[in-house]
């Protein structure tokens, strides 16, 4: 997937923009000059084309506070970039900030477009013509306030971003290693290959980029990729770590299967339902993996109270299998290969449509449907039509009439009839005509 990074000098729009561009309000947007330091991720999709963007800082020349970070992070981001969008400001024309930008994107070799914001009517649309002189092409005029010229720019966008690459097909098993910085990934990946291949060491943070390692084990091939450690958005300050984490996330996009990784000896922590958050964004097979079970001060009942807080901690992901680990000493690492094989089975598994017909009608009988919305769903029938995840199609008298509480009683019907451990389950609702 292409990216896109904004940048600009502070309170041109750059934040406004790419929350038209992601379709949904993720940045801040404030009239306080350089709210946006950390530079923030997003996804967008048009004409079917995906693309990552990447909000930044803005750039001026006065010294005010966390410019030297921003700098950083803004160099980051037209370092990682396909294509950069330079957001300018109408209303100010071309400001000395606007030029030092400029000077910034000269050095590279990347598509630059020129966006000029706040042309929200006529008046301003003269002032377009002056940022030729900053030399870096037709500037576009746009508004992200009122979503003019946003189509424009997402057509320039999508020219300029390189052809996806067409990759053969693999028939490897593809799974990413996940978690908080310093829960053991490296020492992980180390025990499953049983050979050093990635580096391995106690500081936090180690490993900045995504590792691909191929290798083969009983005949079948695998393909572990090796991610920095993710932190929440609001938590990460340094610059590299920003680089890391959308590493971690095309890798999470690359895998079929997570490998969550949890440190025991540190708990749970907020964190970590942020970190596995953008794997079940992903509708990635999920397997929630506690590694450094070797240092715990253990009862017989140790383990399944770990369970217990585990499910607690993440409802969302009471379909994820838990495996406990020690990387350190290679104890029951061969039960994350088995319970990789199991999910991988169930990530790909296809359900005959007259079995899945039979699963849906049997719910509805044992369990009406609740009136919702001035009216009582019926399902007429069902089909899946996808998987990786399954995904099923039911074909209904009005979408508007399904309580989420039904939607999720059909889930577990499903997931009673079928092992579906480890993958999750899409339900989508159509009306037939």
């Amino acid at each position: 997937m292409g990216i896109v990074a904004l940048v600009g000098s502070p309170n041109v729009g750059k934040s406004t923009i790419f929350n038209r561009l992601i379709g949904q309000r993720q940045a801040i947007v404030d009239d306080e000059r350089g709210i946006t330091r950390d530079r923030m991720y997003g996804k967008a999709e048009w004409l079917t084309k995906k693309f990552h963007v990447i909000d930044t800082g803005g750039i001026e020349i006065e010294n005010a506070p966390f410019q030297q970070q921003i700098r950083a992070q803004v160099e980051l981001a037209i370092k990682e970039a396909d294509v950069i969008v330079f957001v300018t400001d109408a209303y100010l024309g071309v400001t000395n900030d606007d030029v030092e930008v400029a000077k910034m994107l000269y050095k590279i070799k990347k598509p630059v477009i020129v966006a000029v914001n706040k042309v929200d009517d006529g008046a301003h649309a003269g002032a377009v013509s002056d940022f030729y002189r900053l030399g870096l092409g037709d500037p576009l005029p746009v508004s992200g306030e009122h979503g003019i010229g946003i189509g424009d720019l997402l057509d320039r966008i999508t020219k300029k971003l390189p052809e996806e690459e067409e990759k053969p097909e693999s028939t490897a098993t593809t799974f990413c290693i996940i978690g908080q910085p310093n829960v053991g990934k490296s020492s992980l990946v180390n025990a499953l290959l049983n050979q050093d291949r990635v580096i391995v060491s106690p500081i936090s943070g180690t490993t900045r980029d995504s590792v691909d390692t191929p290798f083969t084990r009983n005949g079948k091939d695998y393909v572990v990729i090796d991610t920095a450690g993710l932190k929440k958005r609001g938590k990460i300050y340094e610059d590299i770590d920003r680089y890391a984490a959308l590493r971690a996330f095309k890798a999470i996009e690359r895998a079929d299967i997570v490998l969550f990784v949890i440190d025991p000896i540190a708990g749970i922590r907020e964190q970590d339902k942020h970190v596995v958050g953008y794997a079940t964004e992903e509708n990635k097979a999920i397997i929630i993996v506690v590694n450094k079970w070797d240092a715990m001060q253990k009862t017989d009942k140790t383990m399944d109270e770990f369970k217990k807080t585990i499910r607690t901690q993440f409802k969302f992901l009471d379909y994820a299998p838990i495996v406990f680990v020690s990387a350190l000493t290679k104890s029951r690492i061969h039960e994350i290969f088995t319970t990789i094989d199991f999910v991988e089975t169930a990530y790909n598994l296809r359900i005959p449509t007259n079995t899945i017909n039979g699963i849906v009608q049997d719910a509805q009988i044992i369990n009406e449907t609740p009136m919702f919305n001035g009216g009582r769903l019926k399902i007429f029938y069902a089909n899946q039509v996808a998987i990786k995840p399954p995904t099923f199609v039911l074909f209904v008298n009005n979408p508007n009439y399904l309580h989420f509480s039904y939607k999720r009683y059909l889930e577990n019907r499903i997931r009673e009839s079928f092992n579906f451990d480890g993958t999750p389950i899409k339900l989508i609702f159509r009306e037939r005509n």
